[in-house]
């Protein structure tokens, strides 16, 4: 079983977004895939309410961490996303210590750039590879090739894809579906399905994917 955490210090960077597109890609290429939710907010559970249809997304307190894998694994799961709440430094490096890849949301804007330190901190005290992704990026800016060469600039590793504001996003989790259910050849689409496959590769997972393929339902 391969897992990511997804870990920011700071708010709306786009972790849930990030969390229930990845998994959903993963399920749609055919592997067995679970959310674990650890933020309060649970902003995934209450997608996953609407979505009624895999992946399943479990949460709990952070403290549960290693009995939720080891039930993930008993039911053969392949791919776990774990969605972590911001300003919770103890959650955050339970699931970065789990993690096979930390992913670091973050958007390219000044103040969110220079709050980015304490999460790769964080994040390196895992030791687990840990990769600052850019998102909710403004669509034809030079702000993401300017963030990425400044985080380099600094040792960073950034991711070599990134997400920006485009509508599938924020449309499609209204009713439980992603961008790529929603808009399957859209951009959002592509943007989601580069940053999955890039990611599967980092954890050497193979990259199968379905994307205009219909979610299928839970049983009831």
């Amino acid at each position: 079983m391969k897992t990511i955490a997804i870990i920011s210090q700071k708010g709306g960077a786009g972790k849930t977004t990030l969390a229930v597109h990845l998994a959903v890609c993963a399920h749609l290429a055919g592997h067995r895939t679970a959310i674990v939710d650890l933020d309060p907010q649970a902003t995934a559970r209450k997608w996953s309410d609407k979505r009624k249809a895999e992946p399943e997304v479990v949460g709990d307190q952070a403290e549960r961490l290693p009995f939720l894998l080891e039930a993930a694994r008993n039911n053969h799961a392949d791919f776990l996303v774990i969605d972590t709440a911001p300003n919770a430094d103890r959650a955050s490096l339970i699931a970065a210590r789990a993690a096979d890849l930390i992913l670091i949301p973050c958007r390219p804007a000044a103040f969110d750039l220079d709050a980015i330190e304490a999460t790769c901190d964080l994040a390196s005290l895992a030791r687990k590879p840990a990769w600052v992704l850019l998102s909710s990026a403004p669509v034809r800016s030079p702000l993401v090739e300017e963030s990425r060469l400044g985080l380099e600039s600094q040792g960073r590793l950034v991711a070599p894809h990134a997400l920006h504001q485009r509508v599938a996003f924020s449309h499609s989790v209204i009713d439980g579906r992603t961008a790529v259910e929603f808009e399957p050849f859209g951009k959002a689409a592509t943007e989601i399905q580069d940053i999955y496959k890039w990611a599967c590769g980092q954890m050497g997972m193979p990259t199968r994917l379905h994307a205009s393929e219909p979610a299928g339902r839970k049983s009831a």
